[in-house]
C-alpha cells in the first residue's frame, strides 16, 4: 500500500515534537521507510525537522537527508554544526556523500571534511569532487567488489566477503589485473561451482560493458538502458577500474533531465520550482515571453502589408488564426518527436532523410485536412476559389511547418545545445510567423489569378 501523508500523521509529529516526546516520535519513524520519513520533513517546519534529524540515528537520518529537496536540505544543514554533518556523511555511500558536501559553501565544506575521522572516504569524497557533476566520474561511487585475476576462488570468496562489508548493495564482481585494470565481470554461479583452488583467470567472464570517466551523465544513461543494466564500471584513460554508477542514480539523471527539457518546452529557461519568488519565476519566463511578443509584433507587420486583400476577401482574415494554430502544432509534433528521439539516442540517418520523411508526413497529413477545409469553405461560402486558395495554403504551411520542426532540433543538437529548447516557444513563434506569410502570399496569388 503506497504511503500517503495525511493531517493526523503530521499533528501527530507535531505534537509528539511540542511535548519531547521522544520515545514516541521514534516508534513512529521506526515504522516508516526513510524516504517517506523526507516526505514527512517536508511538510513541517524547518526546525521540526532539524529535532526529527537530531533525534533519529546517523544510519537513518543520512539516507532521509539524500532524500530530501535540495533547499530543504540546505535549510537543515544551516541549523547543524559542522560535526553533525560529517557524522551523517561518514554513513553514506562516496557518490551520495560528494553530492552533499558539493551542495555546502566552501568554508563549510573544508570545516565538514575536517570533522571526517575515515580518512580514505575523505580522499574518495576528495577525488569525486574534481569531476563534472554531469559526467561519469560525478556520478559514481568508489564502493565496489573487484577482485584479482590471479586470485584462486578461496581467496577471491575471502576478500570479497571484506569488500562487501562497505557495500550497500552488490550488483556485480568486477575482475582487474595486477594494474587495476578492468579484464571483465565473475559471475557468481561460476564463482559457487568452481574449485577453490581454481584461477579467476580461468571463469571470469571478458566482456563487460563499462563507460569512460568523463563520458556524460546522458551517454550514461542510454548505455544502461539500452542494456537493462544495474550498475556499470567506469573506467579512466588507462582503462583502470574508477568507480561505478548504479541504477538508482541514473533514474535521478532521466528524472532531472525529463524536468529540464519539460521546463524549456514550457519556455522557461532556468531551472525553478513552484515554491521560488516572483522574481526568479519572473526571471525564468520573461525571455520566452518577450520572443513570443516579438513574434506577435511580426505577425502584426505582415498581416498590415495585405490589408488590401483583407479589405476584399474578410474571410481570409478570419481563417488566419486556424492557419496560425496549424503551423504552431505541426511544428511542435515534429519537433517533439525529434527532441525525444535524439533523448533516447534513436535519431539515426542523415538529416536530409530526416526532412524529406517528415515533408511526405506533412504532405499527407495537410492534403487530408485541407480537403476536409476545402469541403467546408466551399459548402459555407460558396466560393470555390477562396476555399482553394486558403486549402492550399494549409498544405504548404502544414509542410513548411513539420521541416523546421524537423530542422531546428537537429541543428542546434549538431551545435551542442539542448534541442529541447526547440519544443517551445521558440518553435510556435517562429511558424506562427511563416505561417502567416505563406498564407496571405499563396491567397493573394491564387485569388489574383
Amino acid at each position: 500500500m503506497a504511503f500517503e501523508i495525511t493531517k493526523d500523521l503530521l499533528e501527530n509529529v507535531t505534537l509528539h515534537i511540542e511535548n519531547g516526546n521522544d520515545n514516541g516520535l521514534s516508534m513512529l519513524f521506526s515504522e516508516m521507510h526513510y524516504a517517506d520519513i523526507a516526505e514527512v520533513l517536508e511538510e513541517i517546519s524547518y526546525n521540526e525537522a532539524v529535532y526529527v534529524i537530531k533525534l533519529l540515528d546517523s544510519e537513518t537520518t543520512s539516507d532521509i537527508l539524500i532524500e530530501l529537496d535540495e533547499d530543504v536540505r540546505e535549510k537543515i544543514f544551516e541549523q547543524l554544526t559542522a560535526k553533525e554533518i560529517a557524522e551523517e556523511v561518514e554513513e553514506l555511500d562516496s557518490d551520495d556523500a560528494a553530492d552533499i558536501i558539493a551542495e555546502l559553501p566552501e568554508e563549510r565544506q573544508e570545516a565538514v571534511m575536517s570533522q571526517i575521522e575515515d580518512e580514505e572516504h575523505v580522499k574518495e569524497i576528495e577525488e569525486l569532487l574534481t569531476y563534472d557533476e554531469n559526467s561519469a566520474g560525478g556520478l559514481m561511487a568508489k564502493e565496489l567488489v573487484q577482485v584479482n585475476e590471479n586470485w584462486t576462488v578461496l581467496k577471491c570468496v575471502k576478500e570479497m566477503r571484506i569488500q562487501a562489508e562497505e557495500v550497500t548493495r552488490v550488483h556485480s564482481i568486477y575482475v582487474v589485473n595486477e594494474a587495476g585494470q578492468l579484464k571483465g565481470r565473475l559471475s557468481l554461479k561460476d564463482l559457487l561451482v568452481a574449485s577453490t583452488r581454481t584461477p579467476i583467470s580461468e571463469i571470469y567472464i571478458p566482456k563487460v560493458d563499462s563507460v569512460h570517466v568523463n563520458e556524460s551523465a546522458e551517454d550514461v544513461a542510454n548505455v544502461m538502458r539500452k542494456y537493462d543494466l544495474e550498475a556499470i564500471p567506469v573506467i579512466d584513460d588507462h582503462e583502470t577500474l574508477v568507480g561505478r554508477i548504479t541504477i538508482d542514480d541514473i533514474v535521478d539523471v532521466i528524472k532531472e533531465e525529463a524536468d529540464k527539457d519539460y521546463q524549456m518546452a514550457a519556455g522557461l529557461t532556468q531551472d525553478v520550482d513552484s515554491d521560488d519568488s516572483i522574481f526568479h519565476l519572473t526571471k525564468a519566463r520573461i525571455p520566452w515571453l518577450f520572443l513570443g511578443l516579438i513574434g506577435g509584433i511580426g505577425a502584426f507587420l505582415i498581416m498590415e502589408g495585405f490589408q488590401d486583400l483583407f479589405s476584399e476577401d474578410a474571410i481570409l482574415f478570419f481563417f488566419t488564426p486556424l492557419i496560425a494554430a496549424m503551423a504552431g502544432n505541426v511544428g511542435v509534433q515534429s519537433s517533439a518527436i525529434i527532441v525525444q528521439g535524439l533523448a533516447n539516442d534513436d535519431v539515426k540517418g542523415s538529416i536530409n532523410n530526416r526532412l524529406i520523411k517528415e515533408m511526405l508526413l506533412a504532405a499527407l497529413n495537410g492534403l487530408i485536412l485541407s480537403v476536409f477545409l476545402f469541403l467546408f469553405i466551399w459548402l459555407y461560402n460558396g466560393e470555390a476559389q477562396k476555399a482553394l486558395a486558403i486549402s492550399v495554403s494549409l498544405i504548404v504551411v502544414i509542410i513548411v511547418a513539420g521541416l523546421i520542426g524537423t530542422f531546428i532540433p537537429l541543428f542546434l543538437n549538431k551545435r551542442g545545445i539542448d534541442p529541447a529548447i526547440a519544443t517551445g516557444p521558440f518553435i510556435t513563434t517562429s511558424n506562427d510567423i511563416f505561417g502567416i506569410l505563406i498564407y496571405f502570399w499563396i491567397a493573394k496569388l491564387i485569388i489574383g489569378m
